[in-house]
């Protein structure tokens, strides 16, 4: 949070007091005061808050490290020079914003943003944007690197290694954005990748974890494939109908087959008969009365026994 006061005298800073203010019905919270050429920072702000500018500058600016949520408010920065009795105020408003996933997933063969954003109230150009790999196994590798010079009014940005051609700069370097998109994933890409944003002679670090699954496969499976099938009412009266028509007239169609097998059965030894007179034409059907033949019957009887 930048805090600057400009003058034309050349006097030195002899206070510098850092207030938070969380608004009309709250009391304002001291973060740190500078006095004596000692920086002191206060309550739960210690150990996260420290003085960044130049003091012989008269550059009073405040880097505040791993924000919080009850962080966000209006700071209030105080200078006062040594042997004037007018006080330079500043009021920088903080809004902070939902955290950043620092793991993420990705399919092999897939593409992934990583975010990487400095979030700055100074207006200051980026100059330098660096993308670092660490893996498991292999050891530290530049991914994207980009930096601008100001004397030529140049930019230069370049993906290095195995990560050539396969990364590009998404984020808005105007606005402290160095987000990356990384195309055609490899198993091999996961790991940490550590993003440092310099913003004059302030650096902003940043590490994800990217975690890489197997590819996915080519065969999709619809949520309505998945459902079970639920039959209506008119659906199930219509099928149990079937099924009870079917059980009665079994039965009848058992029959229906058995008699037509029958006749088959007939017309077949009919056929076989007239074929056999056909072929043995000497075979002829004696007439028989009933009478004769029935003695016939009696007498061949007889001798039988």
């Amino acid at each position: 949070m930048g805090c600057v006061f400009q003058s034309t005298e050349d006097k030195c800073i002899f206070k510098i007091d850092w207030t938070l203010s969380l608004g009309e019905h709250a009391k304002d919270e001291y973060v740190l005061y500078y006095y004596s050429n000692l920086s002191v920072p206060i309550g739960r702000f210690q150990n996260r808050v420290h003085l960044m500018g130049d003091i012989l500058c008269n550059d009073g600016s405040l880097l505040l490290q791993d924000v919080q949520e009850a962080d966000q408010g209006t700071y209030i920065c105080e200078i006062r020079l040594k042997g004037e009795s007018q006080v330079f105020k500043k009021a920088v408003v903080l809004h902070v914003l939902p955290e950043e996933p620092k793991e993420l997933m990705v399919h092999v063969g897939g593409l992934i943003q990583m975010g990487c954003v400095f979030q700055s109230t100074e207006v200051k150009h980026v100059t330098k944007v660096e993308w670092i790999f660490s893996g498991r196994r292999a050891k530290e590798e530049i991914v994207f690197r980009y930096y601008h010079k100001l004397r030529m009014s140049a930019e230069y940005s370049q993906s290095w290694g195995h990560f050539q051609n396969r990364v590009n700069l998404v984020g808005d370097i105007f606005r402290n954005d160095g987000s990356i998109m990384l195309q055609g994933v490899r198993e091999s890409d996961g790991g940490n990748y550590t993003c440092s944003i310099h913003l004059g002679n302030l650096v902003f670090k940043k590490t994800i974890v990217l975690h890489v699954s197997p590819e996915e496969p080519r065969t999709l499976v619809t949520p309505a494939a998945l459902r079970p099938l639920v039959l209506g009412g008119n659906q199930l009266v219509i099928i149990v109908g079937i099924v009870c028509a079917t059980i009665l007239l079994l039965p009848v169609l058992i029959l229906i087959v058995k008699k037509t097998c029958g006749n088959k059965s007939s017309v077949n030894s009919t056929v076989l008969v007239k074929n056999t007179k056909k072929t043995n034409p000497e075979m002829k059907e004696k007439p028989c009365h009933f009478e004769r033949c029935e003695g016939e019957v009696n007498t061949r009887f007889s001798l039988k026994h």
